[in-house]
């Protein structure tokens, strides 16, 4: 069981072994990296000033993609994500409900098939499986898409999960090595350093709790967390918006979306972008997305934003222009200018690593997250080369300002 402490004033002193690790943020990648990060033999501590999940993680579609990744370091995290979420897939319950239903890329128009065609090509040279599907075989995979599409690209490494649940029992699963304390609905208030600058722990209203590393798991509050600490990491929230539909048949087969939403999220732009992204869910529910924009931590209802993922989702699959959209929420991407998340120790401040900032992959790219984080904390082998997500980045770049 996680060891969870009372609400009661009363609470007891927390005697608990002291952590070799705290963990700030509970969400899919703070639930990884603790995961990881137990199994090494770590005593780890997991503090959020909300519940499980409470913040982007559950705000997500639990979209787990190599579709939308061009050849590089962010497609080498993402294709060893992908092979730890299977091996997880074996050992969660099926609570998490993972499903390898592959994605579906499509183009409206013959110059974008022809960009669709080149950029699976590099994918394909980078380890990603990706088939051609011409116009007429494309209702094969997906029997309601519109009509008149120029064709698309099919992509089986892509799956889904639900990422709340997903982060829950990432945790659970990490506390049945008896190495594991989550403190939830408890603030981070500092970031503790000792005599020579190193870090001690961190302060919540509860009191202090020590260990010689923690680990900003916070997500788009990486750079709050960060600033506690007297440093800067230029994480930014990008707000989106998910619409819900009624439970249905399994109308969409597939994680569906356009051609556009590749470009969108490579985009560094604040203004609005929303490109159709439409799957189903076991559940019954179809979700549909997707909106990016830069607003701050604005939850201010858009109407317009909706109206456009209708639109665009009715476009895509006309049968859902009589369903009805049962509800919808918003969640903040946490954003770094260079899209890559910062992974790894903070070299100005010994003891403070990072693992945010994956923008709206962080469900996906969380297991290899944490395996990183895991084997730079023991000394284990890299399963990676972490230097292009190294936090020091940003400090060269503060250096030179």
């Amino acid at each position: 069981m996680l060891t969870r402490h009372p609400s009661s004033s009363a609470r007891p002193p927390y005697a608990t072994r002291p952590a070799d690790l705290v963990i700030v943020g509970a969400g899919v990648v703070g639930a990884a990296c603790a995961y990881y990060a137990t199994r090494a033999g770590l005593h780890v501590t997991v503090i959020d000033r909300g519940p499980v999940a409470g913040g982007t993680t559950g705000a997500g579609e639990g979209n787990l993609l190599v579709s939308d990744k061009e050849p590089g370091p962010e497609l080498e995290l993402a294709l060893y994500s992908a092979q730890l979420w299977r091996d997880l897939a074996a050992e969660l319950p099926s609570l998490i409900e993972y499903e390898t239903k592959g994605g579906v890329v499509v183009a409206s128009t013959e110059p974008a098939h022809d960009a669709l065609r080149r950029f699976a090509a590099e994918q394909r040279q980078a380890g990603v499986e990706a088939t051609e599907v011409p116009a007429d075989r494309l209702a094969d995979l997906e029997p309601h898409l519109a009509p008149g599409l120029a064709g698309g690209f099919h992509y089986p490494q892509d799956a889904q999960v639900q990422p709340a649940l997903a982060a829950a029992h990432l945790l659970r699963a990490a506390a049945d090595a008896g190495r594991l304390t989550v403190r939830l609905g408890e603030e981070v208030t500092a970031v503790l350093t000792g005599a020579k600058g190193e870090v001690r722990g961190v302060r919540t209203r509860r009191g202090e709790v020590c260990a010689p590393h923690v680990l900003n798991a916070a997500g788009t509050w990486g750079g709050e967390l960060a600033r506690l600490a007297g440093l800067e990491l230029p994480v930014l929230p990008r707000r989106g918006f998910v619409l819900v539909t009624e439970p249905l048949p399994r109308v969409v087969r597939h994680k569906v979306y356009s051609a556009e939403y590749v470009a969108d999220v490579a985009s560094g732009s604040a203004a609005l972008q929303t490109s159709a992204v439409v799957e189903g869910t076991p559940a019954g529910p179809v979700l549909i997305g997707a909106s990016r924009e830069r607003v701050g931590f604005d939850r201010t209802l858009s109407v317009e934003v909706l109206r456009r993922l209708a639109g665009q989702a009715v476009r895509l699959f006309p049968a859902l222009a009589q369903v009805r959209a049962i509800r919808t929420y918003a969640g903040f991407r946490p954003y770094l200018p260079d899209h890559f998340p910062a992974i790894g120790p903070d070299p100005r401040l010994p003891g403070l690593l990072h693992a945010c900032g994956h923008e709206g992959a962080g469900i996906g790219l969380a297991p290899a997250t944490g395996a990183l984080i895991a084997a730079m904390l023991t000394g284990g082998e890299l399963p990676l080369d972490p230097v292009p997500f190294a936090p020091e980045r940003f400090a060269r770049e503060e250096a030179a300002r």
